[in-house]
């Protein structure tokens, strides 16, 4: 048990939700992909090729096309997703290795202290093995995947992770590091598919509900250890023998691998007769990469937007959202709603009748799911720990984006200039100063994470 007031929240729920029988509560699947850029589904433009079960999710639900992800790069995106703050407050704010801590509050702990059965299939990236950051050590009952965000570069690994023990896998990787990364000579066992039915069995498992699957899909990230041939899957399906780059069909591959699975978890729902009752969302961790041989320049990856993964412009960040609840979300509406990562947690608090923390910078975006009248954000905040200290900020339509300790703000008007093309902070200087003044109160200090001088 975590000495913290998260106790509160426990009572509190609990309160809320004994006079609810468990099935009138819906279950809750996330589903994040991984370095998916905004431009790379059908549904938001892709044009090479299709992804027809995500379309189909939109098509039934809400398509989203102001929704960000918590940073432009893996561990702090998912430590806003998890925790409900944004980068100047989560406790992981790059990609270094610090677990999260006992007396910080996930989503996981918030659904399980409201009846809900927790996992997490797929790639965690916030705790390493023995540490307090381990998810079963933060709300979830059942973890299968990998902890470490480079031993998810390999998708044909010598082990995953089932809770706190090592499933060890037939791939033979003779250069793997002491955090599994490498790469395999033999290439038998092939993670993402270990973990798409690993997430089918956890469904069937607690279709009996209220269950929350958080399903991290490591497609299309690339294999940084294989250099320009990264972009690990079995076969190229239907896209062998196309006249494009090997990489680039490899990468279409594994987003139709993932698409595949994701019709197939979708059939499994309406099979068990669960479907009606669950909602659904899906999206990207951060923007596309430029990794493992891919060029995000071949399929238009990031759309209209400026930039890519570990950029802090539009293409960094913004990430594709769908959210699909049958009977409740109104089915083909397009939302230009803004919200971010850190804005989960209280939504799904509350879809299930849960509390969340106090301390949190995320709001409820189920009117917002709904149709309703939302209430909006007066400001979104990330902050960058890897090459010095960036920063970006969006207040209405107005984006800031600070390249470096000390640099001047960039502002662009997003309404009028989506792809961040005419910097116009000169024309703007009070704007620009509004801003300055909520970026000296965005943040907390952290001793992991100081700003870089």
């Amino acid at each position: 048990m975590k000495i913290r007031p998260f106790i509160l929240i426990v009572i509190a729920t609990i309160a809320l939700t004994a006079m609810a029988p468990s099935q009138t509560r819906p279950n809750i699947i996330f589903i994040q992909a991984d370095d998916l850029g905004y431009g790379d589904l059908s549904c938001y433009g892709q044009q090479k090729f299709k992804t027809p079960n995500i379309d189909r999710l939109a098509a039934e639900g809400v398509r989203f096309t102001q929704y960000y992800a918590g940073s432009t790069v893996c561990a702090p995106s998912r430590s806003a997703l998890m925790t409900g703050q944004h980068t100047g407050h989560t406790r992981i704010r790059g990609n270094a290795r610090h677990p999260l801590l006992p007396e910080d509050v996930t989503v996981a702990e918030v659904l399980k202290s409201a009846g809900y059965k927790t996992g997490l299939i797929g790639k965690w990236g916030l705790g390493e093995a023995g540490t307090t950051g381990i998810p079963n050590k933060q709300g979830f009952d059942y973890f299968f995947g990998y902890l470490n965000q480079r031993h998810a570069h390999n998708y044909y690994p010598t082990f995953l992770w089932r809770n706190e023990e090592q499933v060890k896998l037939r791939n033979v990787v003779p250069n793997e590091d002491k955090e599994g990364a490498g790469v395999s000579t033999n290439k038998l066992d092939y993670s993402h598919d270990l973990i798409a039915e690993e997430s089918l069995k956890f469904v069937e498992r607690n279709s009996g509900g209220p269950f929350f699957l958080y399903l991290a899909f490591t497609i299309p990230h690339a294999n940084n250890e294989a250099r320009n041939k990264g972009m690990e899957v079995p076969d190229l399906g239907e896209f062998a023998g196309k006249d494009w780059p090997d990489q680039e069909m490899a990468k279409a591959a594994m987003i139709a691998r993932m698409d595949r699975d994701i019709g197939r978890l979708m059939a499994l729902l309406k099979r068990l007769g669960i479907d009606d009752n669950t909602v659904v969302f899906f999206t990207s961790d951060n923007g596309p990469h430029k990794e493992g041989g891919a060029d995000p320049e071949f399929f238009d990856s990031n759309g209209p937007l400026k930039g890519i993964k570990r950029d802090m412009y539009e293409g960094g960040i913004r990430a594709p959202m769908i959210a699909r609840w049958p009977k409740r979300i109104k089915a083909g509406t397009t939302s230009g709603q803004v919200w971010a990562h850190w804005d989960f947690l209280p939504t799904a608090a509350e879809i299930a009748g849960a509390l969340a923390p106090s301390n949190i910078d995320g709001l409820s975006m189920l009117p917002a799911l709904l149709g309703k009248k939302q209430r909006n954000h007066d400001f979104l905040y990330w902050e960058f720990h890897e090459r010095g200290f960036d920063q970006a900020a969006r207040m209405g339509d107005w984006k800031a984006v600070r390249k470096g300790f000390g640099s001047p703000l960039e502002l662009y008007n997003l309404k009028s200039d989506i792809g961040e093309e005419n910097n116009v902070a000169a024309k703007h200087p009070e704007i620009v100063k509004k801003i300055e003044e909520h970026l000296k109160t965005a943040r907390t200090e952290s001793e992991f994470w100081p700003v870089k001088r």
